[in-house]
């Protein structure tokens, strides 16, 4: 692709300013004009002094059609502090040096514009390495081969299998390989892997699998089983921004009711612990079930009455007394 945005750019090049531009050498930039060629893509060579490699009519191609927009975005990830591998960064920095002049000011620029920071305040600011065989099994999803799976379980026992991995998943900061195994598809948290080795086997890869669309399902899956409860209540209009900030991905919101406040559903792992989260949003939500929420809710609400009841009993008896002594 750069080669391209090369020849479009400067309409001719030699093997030797390819070379020098995209930090090769001589006969990798030779080999790779050649490889153009062979693929299809209408160049060619002009032999002799002045000589070089052109495209056929000044020909373009949409494989190098970025819009500055684009090739802003592009660049976006490959800034110092990234999360970029080397790999893809090295291979931008080379690619800046093939783009029109106009682009070229604008990506190095996107390069150095952007800091992503992924620790929280006051967390640790130890960075957590890439599980061991996370290269090992990335490759074996882009060849297409079977893996022989060595893997801890959380309760410690180690097993082998043989695996087809379909894709790899980063959640936060796990890693995991999607795959699919005797038993049905799978997913091996990367870091309890203890062995991966590739066979010759190609991969049984479901036609209509979609990486993105199977880790959906997964991760509802977890979350259901993570928060098993659901609480389901009516909230007024302007208290679902609370919500939203309190409960995160655990809110589901739902139609409007008939008196115009919303439908909604909170998940949680436990009854008490969510009616406490609950209790202090007693002004713009209304719980409707389950009947075990509704009882911790009323339970809080009578501890609390009976805590700060009578805190509020002694001060206006006290404000009482106050005044009869100054009528006195």
């Amino acid at each position: 692709m750069a080669i391209l945005l090369l020849l479009q750019h400067r309409e001719q090049v030699t093997a030797a300013e390819v070379a020098r531009e995209l930090e090769i050498s001589e006969r990798t930039a030779r080999r790779d004009l050649d490889a153009l060629g062979m693929a299809g893509v209408p160049v060619y060579s002009v032999q002799g002094r002045g000589g070089g490699w052109r495209l056929v009519g000044g020909a373009r191609t949409d494989l190098s059609g970025l819009t500055a927009g684009e090739a802003r975005a592009l660049f976006l990830v490959a800034g110092p502090v990234s999360a970029a591998t080397p790999a893809v960064k090295a291979a931008l920095r080379k690619l800046v040096h093939a783009l029109p002049e106009p682009f070229q000011a604008q990506a190095e620029a996107a390069a150095s514009s952007l800091v992503m920071d992924p620790q929280r305040w006051g967390a640790s600011r130890v960075e957590p390495r890439p599980p061991r065989f996370l290269d090992a099994l990335q490759d074996a999803v882009i060849r297409g081969v079977q893996v022989r799976l060595g893997y801890v379980d959380r309760e410690g026992t180690e097993t082998e299998r043989i695996v087809h991995p379909l894709g790899i998943v980063a959640k936060g900061p796990s890693w995991y390989v999607v795959a699919n195994t005797e038993a049905g598809r799978r997913t091996f948290r990367i870091d309890r892997v203890s062995s991966a080795e590739p066979t010759c086997d190609p991969v049984h890869r479901p036609e209509d699998f979609d990486l993105a669309e199977s880790w959906r399902a997964i991760a509802d899956e977890v979350e259901r089983k993570r928060m098993p409860l659901e609480v389901r209540a009516v909230c007024a209009t302007q208290g679902i921004g609370v919500l939203r900030m309190g409960f995160g991905d655990r809110l589901e919101v739902g139609g409007a009711t008939t008196d115009g406040r919303i439908e909604v559903v909170i998940r949680g792992n436990d009854e008490y612990k969510l009616a406490g989260e609950l209790a202090g949003l007693i002004d713009w939500i209304e719980v409707t079930g389950p009947a075990g929420v509704r009882d911790h809710l009323a339970s809080i609400g009578d501890a609390l009455v009976e805590r700060y009841g009578r805190d509020r009993q002694h001060r206006r008896a006290d404000v009482s007394g106050a005044c009869l002594n100054s009528l006195r």
